[in-house]
């Protein structure tokens, strides 16, 4: 488990918020597992860090990191492999006012180890991250570094112009790792390896072929307590800006002449240049029912917790071609698919019973990207006997049955893995973020009424009208179901 894949440059890995809840369940184990893969650098040190009132001594931070990795990571601590790598955590307390405790820890690391790169991440409060960036600065801790932000990026398109302005004023562009643990999971990916590297696909995915696109991420999880952080957000700003329209951009984006940063950035930039404002007319804004009988929550709130929609995108390749996008809470299954649908022959030869169309899975290609994810290629057949009749068929890639994944990374490790190293491939740039943001104005200052839905379901009945006279592709009978 221990063979080198990566190289990576000497670190010194600063947690901001390492007490809290995002450290606990992805960031200390996923360091562990990177480190215990044999993928961290020959010398590092992780230090973590929070306002003076939540510090913690080197001891208690050790404890803190091996409880989270027995809770939730998938390796346990245990043995020489966890031995080596606690012995590489310190904690050292930051307030804006007095960094001194964190510069202390720094030097010693730093002093450990000798020349190295320094990567802060920001598990931290929006709100927060300001004063830490300027604290950054102000100490020099910012120089030869990089930084990791966490979403959501800004609330509107001020708030990320204020908050970008606020980072470049100690990082370059080019330091910055604005995270989205989406485009980390190798499903993900998948859709740029099926797309283009296969010439069965790149030909047919363009609007002479495709008649639509959804992309779906249902959560059955409720907000489970996090009201002051849902009332502020909402589903739109926590996971359509943030998931959905990035992933929206490597399923529309022209072939990059080849797979580096800038070359997949700037063709996700285009995307983004191509949409048109949203119409809060082709918007649905739903909330569930008890939504409102959450502590913390108004009881006369007007933040969704479900919203569909639909989204252009004016250029050659998808004119036409209406992006339908969904996600919600409370909802009856979980799930995370793009499903592209494609177009009738132009001469329909064979007979098509109506209910044989029910749902809208005519022939479509579907994309299961919720690790360890698969894809589905639904179309016709002729059935068995003496009549043509045709049924569906359906052939399926699933992707922990093809491929070993004992040596698989989460989402998050695998971005931290690539910022460790400096590639910004799968991290979104001040351009697109800023650019979705100034698309979503219209939205953000007039958004439709919620209107209600029941827990289990699949959002309010209106959803239905939105999309027609296509069809919802979930629920269906996909693997994984």
């Amino acid at each position: 488990m221990n063979k080198r894949t990566f190289h990576c440059d000497d670190h010194v890995i600063v947690l901001f918020g390492a007490t809290g809840d995002l450290a606990k369940r992805k960031l200390l184990p996923g360091l562990y597992h990177l480190a215990a893969s044999g993928l961290m650098p020959e010398n590092y040190r992780v230090i973590g860090t929070a306002p003076a009132k939540f510090a913690l001594s080197d001891k208690e931070f050790k404890a803190h990191a091996k409880a989270a990795a027995t809770e939730f990571g998938d390796l346990k601590p245990r043995g020489q492999v966890w031995n080596d790598f606690v012995d590489k955590l310190s904690f050292g307390a930051a307030d804006p006012d007095d960094p001194h405790p964190l510069l202390d820890k720094l030097a010693e690391a730093e002093k450990e180890i000798g020349t190295c790169q320094r990567l802060y991440h920001l598990a931290i409060p929006p709100d927060a991250a300001p004063s830490v960036i300027k604290m950054l600065g102000d100490t020099g801790m910012s120089d030869n570094a990089n930084v990791i932000c966490e979403k959501p990026f800004g609330t509107d398109y001020a708030s990320a112009k204020k908050l970008d302005d606020t980072l470049h004023v100690c990082f370059d562009e080019s330091q910055i790792f604005r995270i989205d643990h989406f485009l980390g999971k190798e499903s993900v990916d998948n859709i740029l390896a099926l797309r283009f590297a296969n010439g069965l696909f790149e030909p047919i995915w363009n609007r002479d072929h495709v008649s639509s696109v959804q992309i779906d991420v249902p959560e059955s999880i409720s907000i489970e307590g996090r009201a002051q952080f849902f009332e502020e957000t909402g589903t739109y700003r926590d996971m359509i800006v943030t998931h959905l329209l990035q992933v929206l951009g490597f399923v529309a984006m022209e072939p990059p002449n080849m797979i580096t940063a800038k070359a997949l950035r700037d063709e996700k930039s285009k995307v983004y240049d191509a949409m048109p404002e949203i119409d809060p007319k082709h918007v649905v804004r739903g909330q569930y029912n008890g939504y409102r009988d959450e502590k913390g929550v108004a009881k006369n709130s007007d933040t969704e917790t479900f919203i569909a929609m639909k989204v252009e995108i004016d250029n050659w390749r998808w004119s036409g071609v209406p992006f339908y996008l969904r996600s919600g809470k409370s909802m009856a299954q979980r799930r995370q698919t793009v499903t592209l649908s494609f177009k009738q022959p132009t001469l329909r030869m064979f007979p098509i019973d109506v209910g044989m169309m029910k749902g809208g899975r005519g022939n479509a290609l579907t994309i299961d990207f919720d690790d360890p994810g698969w894809i589905a290629i639904n179309f016709w057949a002729k059935e068995p006997g003496a009549d043509m009749r045709l049924g569906r068929a359906e052939m399926t890639f699933k992707y922990e049955d093809s491929f070993q994944s004992q040596h698989g990374l989460e989402g998050y490790e695998r971005l931290i893995l690539l910022a460790m190293r400096g590639d910004q491939s799968l991290f979104t740039r001040s351009d697109g973020i800023e650019r979705l943001w100034e698309i979503s104005t219209p939205l953000l200052k007039k958004p439709p009424k919620v209107q209600p839905y029941e827990p289990g379901s699949w959002g309010p009945e209106s959803i239905d009208k939105l999309i027609a006279p296509h069809h919802w592709h979930l629920p269906d009978g996909h693997p994984g179901t």
